[in-house]
């Protein structure tokens, strides 16, 4: 979208929204020469200088990266590897021309050009006068003063030359070699503004939980005696707080404090927010007039103990995040920024870390409005800059973001990338004195109190957790691929949230940055296996992680894992808010039948719903929950319970059975008034049922063929082949057993026996037992069926994510549908969920195919399906981890998922806790399977559920 669509040159935005025209002449006005951000952009003169499109002069949309808009090369941050050290290779210029004019009403007034963020080097000039000296440093936002520059009521021209690459040794060190894409270009928007000559340039808030408020006023130019009014205002527009303070002659800083009583104080949890409304005033006159956004909260570093909030002592749930779209690289818009925003909530953390440089200021805006802890960044990927270009930039960086409420700590640096003659230029620009800690992938690296070591394993976690300094792992569980993030968090996360002395942590990361590449058809690129690191892919699909995540944070725990016999309604609640007491969410209740496998829909219907009473229970504390069911509750097939926070958001929902899987079947099978039968050939037995027939092999007693007399043979076959162990069939025999016709083999080695019942209905029953001693990864049996032949999928089981052993939260038991797709971690397109993988507590599986329909089901609990050949992790030897053979396995246990920092290449994944250790077997394992090849003729129950699907009634 261009200038044409979007009229970018209007006078007045007005800081303050007093909607008077005469406040104009009061207050900031600003003028737009670019976009505020994707499609939503202005056209500007273009050159550049290498790569694409260069050597010519065209144009460009501003603010964008030039990449984006087809010119120059494209380079990720570790491009060095190949290309050396800080080469050249990538080293384009962008120079850019834009005409604008200003409003005659401005020659009298002060006027700055703003740029909100340009990569790297930037060079302005008005009219061909340099604006000031080149900016060095792509993610801060800096200005000039252009007022002797300006032509009033005549046409101005705006130049600006990017340079890709920086001067400064330092800078491009801290900022390109890096562990993310590098772009050029003007990036973020471009403005005018326009103020009186005398003015305040700036205002640094420090507002404390106990209501003490002081602020430092930066004025400009006050040539005389004045007085600066600043009065307080509530979220609903009351003036709380009025304070005057003189401002003499030559004054730059004014001082203002106050103290107010009964304020409502910021967290995460209770996001409330004020407004310091300051008024430069010349007796009654107002001369300038500016609102800052401010909450009032404490924060404190008790050392050895922890991180507090206003007095209680927090623990941080939190994600990496770097200002990423793939159509637009690092130019994002207001839309992407909530989005963004509203994701971190919805997988119920309370914190995000801006690696590895400071973001958008919008954002910050909504993490102060929604509620969400910030780390705030100065770049620095594991090179520093130096001291000298570095003490502009945090000047930039703070005084932007210093009344961000949501900012608690400022980071200087990350992973090596700390300067630390940097530290104490932090608070000269900030009031609060926030602290100050050093993301670090090393120990030994603590600084304010607080140990930030990246990717500890659980065990190495928990020594750390026994050291006198607070642990905050500013990264961990690193999310590559499927693996880390959800995987091996709720260990992990159990251990921090007891621990006293963890602070929380944060994962990397959010967003997989896969960048599309306009130089290669708009295929989207993760650089591969450097940037597919995220918890969300990279338009915001959510992977599993997400959904597992959002029940391990839920800030109401509940630890029943399936009802006890003894059920009465009755739930035990775990407040894990830090403020925020469980009588002020939501409880609703539904009591569900779920869809039957013939039927056409998927899902669950609701029988019966309410609404319970939220106990009063305090944070940190336990009480129960009565839900208050209906006597005959246990007829239904499950309990469904949704917890609803203060802000009408959902928790999470929570889903127990009530039917057992013999229940669950009912249904399922006819009763037939025939028999069936069976045949011993030289090479096979044949079995009869219904409309099916199967042979099996006297040698091997593997399945080798099944067909159905209303369509042709199924391939699905080549099994039982047991996952682990070794079997040899020492003998067979054929029997009758009542209707049904049974053929049993024994064997040698880890299978004792297999037992296959053909029932006059048509369906197969396989029963068999096996012995293992020891660890395995996986154990059960392997079938065979071509992937090729698949179209689709549908159970009654967890889902619709696969499940890893570390991994099995966020997955409720449902009837899940979905259709075939080749997804494979770290190649685009990615389809969520991804069809192949593990599938646990599986009650019946229905699978379709080219050949016709076939279904499994087992009335034992615990069945895991796996689904054809995939992999989590693309790092190491060869894609792990290691999968059982066959096709399709019906399983009794599954391996657990590393991290691509905690993989070996014996694929241990161990250290990452319990649930990470593989499966423990020494006692037999005896399970029933049950097969139909084709589509059983039954009609029972389809009109029960032929109503409207009503799944989301509560």
């Amino acid at each position: 979208m261009n200038g044409k669509i979007i009229f970018r040159s209007f006078l007045c935005l007005i800081a303050y929204a007093g909607g008077l025209l005469g406040l104009q002449a009061q207050v900031k006005q600003v003028q737009y020469l670019s976009g505020t951000g994707y499609q939503e952009t202005v056209s500007w003169d273009f050159f550049c200088t290498g790569g694409r499109q260069s050597g010519y002069w065209t144009k460009i949309e501003v603010p964008s990266c030039w990449e984006q808009q087809g010119f120059g090369s494209y380079n990720y941050g570790r491009d060095y590897k190949t290309n050396g050290k800080n080469s050249r290779f990538n080293d384009e210029k962008g120079l850019y021309k834009h005409h604008f004019a200003v409003p005659s009403s401005w020659k009298d007034k002060e006027v700055f050009i703003v740029f909100e963020g340009s990569m790297t080097d930037t060079e302005v000039k008005i009219n061909g006068r340099s604006a000031g000296a080149v900016h060095q440093g792509a993610f801060y936002r800096f200005k000039y003063n252009i007022t002797d520059k300006l032509l009033t009521g005549k046409a101005n021209l705006l130049e600006v030359t990017v340079s890709k690459m920086s001067s400064e040794p330092s800078v491009n060190n801290a900022e390109r070699l890096a562990d993310y894409w590098v772009f050029g270009g003007i990036f973020r928007p471009v403005y005018l503004e326009a103020v009186p000559r005398q003015h305040i340039d700036h205002v640094a808030i420090d507002a404390k939980a106990n209501g003490s408020f002081a602020m430092q006023a930066f004025i400009k130019n006050a040539n005389k005696k004045l007085n600066l009014l600043t009065e307080i205002v509530d979220s609903k527009g009351a003036v709380v707080s009025s304070n005057q303070q003189v401002v003499n002659a030559g004054d730059s800083v004014v001082t203002i404090n106050t103290t107010l009583a009964g304020v409502k104080t910021w967290t995460a949890e209770t996001p409330a927010l004020y407004s310091a409304v300051v008024s430069l005033k010349d007796g009654t006159q107002t001369l300038y007039k500016a609102t800052e956004k401010f909450g009032f909260r404490t924060i404190e570093i008790r050392h050895g103990d922890g991180v507090y909030i206003n007095g209680v002592k927090v623990k941080f749930k939190g994600t990496n995040r770097h200002c990423w779209w793939p159509e637009s690289a690092r130019t994002l818009n207001e839309k992407i920024q909530l989005q963004d925003a509203l994701l971190l909530k919805e997988m119920n953390m309370n914190a995000v870390r801006c690696s590895h440089y400071p973001p958008d200021k919008r954002f910050l805006e909504f993490c102060d409005s929604l509620g969400i802890y910030v780390l705030n960044e100065l770049a620095g990927w594991q090179k520093a800059y130096s001291t000298k270009a570095g003490r502009l930039l945090v000047r930039e960086l703070v005084v932007r973001d210093v009344n961000h409420p949501s900012i608690i700590f400022w980071d200087n640096g990350n992973e090596g990338g700390t300067n630390k003659e940097l530290d104490p230029e932090f608070p000269k620009w900030d009031l609060s004195k926030r602290p100050v800690i050093h993301p670090h992938h090393r120990p030994g690296n603590d600084f304010n109190g607080i140990d930030c070591n990246h990717y500890e394993d659980y065990y190495s976690t928990k020594k750390i957790l026994e050291d006198s300094l607070i642990y905050m792992p500013t990264e961990f569980l690193h999310a590559q691929d499927d693996g880390g993030a959800g995987a091996a968090m709720e260990d992990f996360w159990e251990l921090h949230w007891g621990a006293k002395k963890s602070a929380g942590g944060f994962i990397w990361a959010m967003v997989d940055e896969g960048v599309v590449r306009t130089d290669m058809g708009n295929v989207i690129d993760a650089n591969g296996l450097n940037a597919n690191d995220g918890i969300l892919g990279p338009h915001r699909e959510k992977e599993g992680s997400f959904y597992a995540l959002r029940e391990i944070y839920s800030p109401v725990k509940i630890r029943m894992g399936q009802l006890p016999k003894d059920f009465n309604g009755s739930i035990v609640l775990e407040n894990r808010y830090h403020f925020t007491n469980l009588n002020q969410c939501t409880f609703k209740w539904a009591l569900v039948n779920y869809r039957q496998a013939y039927s056409n829909l998927a899902g669950f219907t609701v029988m019966e719903k309410g609404k319970a009473a939220a106990p009063a229970i305090a944070p940190g504390n336990s009480g129960t929950l009565h839900l208050g069911l209906p006597a005959g509750f246990l007829k239904y097939d499950a309990l469904m319970l949704t917890a609803t926070d203060p802000f009408g958001k959902e928790i999470y929902k929570w889903t127990w059975k009530i039917a057992d899987n013999a229940k669950l079947l009912t249904g399922m099978f006819n009763a037939s008034s025939g028999s069936s039968s069976g045949e011993a050939l030289d090479s096979v037995y044949v079995l009869k049922g219904g409309e099916n027939t199967v042979w099996l092999s006297k040698k091997t007693g593997l399945l080798t063929g099944t067909r159905n007399a209303a369509m042709d043979n199924l391939s699905f076959r080549n099994g039982p082949v047991l996952a682990q162990g070794n079997a040899v069939v020492v003998s067979s025999r054929l029997y009758k057993d009542g209707n049904n016709s049974v053929v049993e083999f024994t064997y040698e080695g880890n299978l004792k026996y297999t037992r296959w019942t053909m029932q006059e209905d048509g369906w197969l029953s396989l029963e068999y037992e096996y012995t293992l001693d020891g660890s395995y990864p996986f154990a059960g049996v392997n079938f065979n069926y071509p992937e090729n032949f698949i179209l689709g999928v549908k159970w009654l089981g967890k889902g619709p994510y696969r499940q890893w052993k570390n991994r099995m939260a966020g997955t409720p038991v449902n009837v899940w549908e979905k259709l075939y797709n080749n997804t494979q971690t770290g190649y685009w397109p990615m389809v969520y969920p991804e069809f192949k993988g593990y599938y646990g507590d599986v009650t019946w599986m229905e699978f379709n195919t080219v050949e016709g329909k076939f279904y499994v089901a087992s009335r034992d609990t615990g069945l895991f399906v796996r689904l054809f050949d995939f992999y989590a992790l693309s790092s190491g030897v060869k894609p792990h981890p290691e999968l059982p053979g066959g096709n399709i396995s019906f399983l009794d246990c599954i391996p657990p998922i590393g991290t691509k920092l905690a993989l070996n290449i014996n694929y241990n994944t161990a250290a990452l806790g319990p649930q990470s250790e593989p499966a423990k077997l020494d006692k037999p394992v005896k399970r029933t399977l049950l097969f139909y090849f084709g589509l059983p003729k039954t009609t029972e129950a389809k009109e029960q559920y032929s109503r409207p699907d009503v799944d989301n009634v509560f």
